[in-house]
């Protein structure tokens, strides 16, 4: 073969390359199909409300981005897949959604256990793990293709560490946690900031995400004589610990996890919660935009009910998808590389998002200090409870 015919060869190749991504493309944009997203989490089990709180979230952004024309013109749509929270069940989603070619992007799993027990699956098949709600530290470390809008407790827990000692003056302290890997990991990195920032750490109790008697559990923290008790919990669990707390004479500051802030842990805590402390990632009546914005249609789409933060983290994970896709079209390894690109997506957690690629986590998450009075939660004001 002449020099001539393998310039030509090469000239047709280069050509008939271009053409093929941009017939793909041309696919992509002209193509009637929905594009498909996996959602891994719990629908029933003890995690079950924050399944439905997903998908309020999700819904209410798919409207959105719908009415908007869709992703190129086609729609955006989930199989959401009942996991229980249950990582032996996440496992098996993450078998069916790898093998299933419709669906180019994976959601959840709600706990960071249940996630990281399916990365595994995730990464050798090339899929991207979204693991919004994914906050230990490690989750993003299980390979290139996990992805996380989550902030890790690494950052997290420092927060409420500072709010309890350096803000509201605590100096010993009893920690509750829920005994999950999650909760343990939580414990240590709050625990370590807060000696840091000077307290005594005087008892740590963890307990089963089941368990609903914590008396003697409170009994043994009465004695141990702490100022402060805080609590590593979900918002049912810490309502009803603040409850029995109050029941066996406990009247110390309690203090809590931005897991617990939900227009829940009010109700199912009544009067006990007055006066807790919480440290959120999203409070509603932040000025911002994208918050009223999100608070608005939230309430139009679902008759005046209020939102909390894990419909917030949906609703952004769903904006976050649509963002990516755009930019990755429906190829699962192209949309891993578009999480490197995006920029300055808006959102209700971190405002203008874009991810740290060494991290693969979104930088500056917005941190706000509450307390719940007259039962709401509210910006602390520098006032001692």
């Amino acid at each position: 073969m002449s020099n001539i015919d393998r310039r030509t060869l090469v000239k047709g190749s280069l050509a008939a390359m271009m053409a093929g991504a941009a017939g793909s493309r041309t696919a992509f944009a002209q193509s009637a199909e929905p594009i498909l997203l996996g959602v891994s989490g719990p629908l029933t089990g003890p995690n079950a409300q924050y399944g439905t709180q997903w998908k309020q979230g999700f819904d209410l952004a798919l409207d959105e981005i719908q009415a908007a024309g869709g992703i190129n013109g086609r729609k955006l749509t989930y199989n959401f897949e009942d996991s229980q929270s249950d990582p032996r069940q996440s496992v098996a989603i993450a078998q069916k959604f790898v093998s299933d070619p419709r669906i180019v992007l994976e959601l959840g799993d709600f706990s960071s256990p249940a996630s990281m027990a399916a990365s595994p699956i995730y990464q050798r098949a090339g899929l991207v793990q979204f693991g919004f709600t994914n906050s230990h530290p490690d989750f993003t470390k299980g390979g290139d293709f996990m992805w996380s809008t989550s902030v890790s407790q690494a950052d997290e827990q420092p927060l409420l560490a500072s709010y309890a000692v350096r803000r509201l003056g605590l100096k010993k302290l009893a920690v509750l946690h829920l005994n999950t890997d999650w909760g343990r990991t939580s414990r240590d990195y709050f625990v370590n900031a807060a000696k840091e920032y000077g307290a005594e750490i005087a008892v740590t109790e963890g307990y089963i995400a089941e368990e609903r008697d914590f008396r003697s559990t409170l009994v043994r923290v009465r004695d141990a004589n702490p100022d402060g008790l805080i609590l590593i919990s979900y918002y049912s669990d810490g309502a009803l610990i603040a409850r029995q707390a109050r029941q066996v004479g406990l009247k110390q500051v309690i203090c809590a996890a931005s897991s617990v802030y939900s227009p829940k842990f009010l109700e199912l805590g009544g009067e006990a919660v007055e006066e807790v402390h919480v440290g959120t990632r999203y409070f509603p009546e932040d000025p911002r935009p994208e918050v009223q914005k999100f608070i608005a249609g939230f309430k139009k789409k679902y008759n005046g009910l209020e939102p909390d933060a894990f419909n917030a983290y949906a609703y952004d994970a769903m904006n976050m998808a649509a963002a990516v896709v755009k930019i990755g079209g429906t190829d699962r390894r192209a949309i891993r590389d578009a999480f490197t690109k995006v920029k300055d997506v808006p959102s209700v957690i971190f405002g203008a998002a874009t991810f740290d690629v060494a991290t693969r986590r979104v930088k500056g998450a917005m941190n706000a200090e509450l307390v719940v009075r007259k039962g709401q939660f509210a910006l602390w004001d520098g006032k001692p409870t």
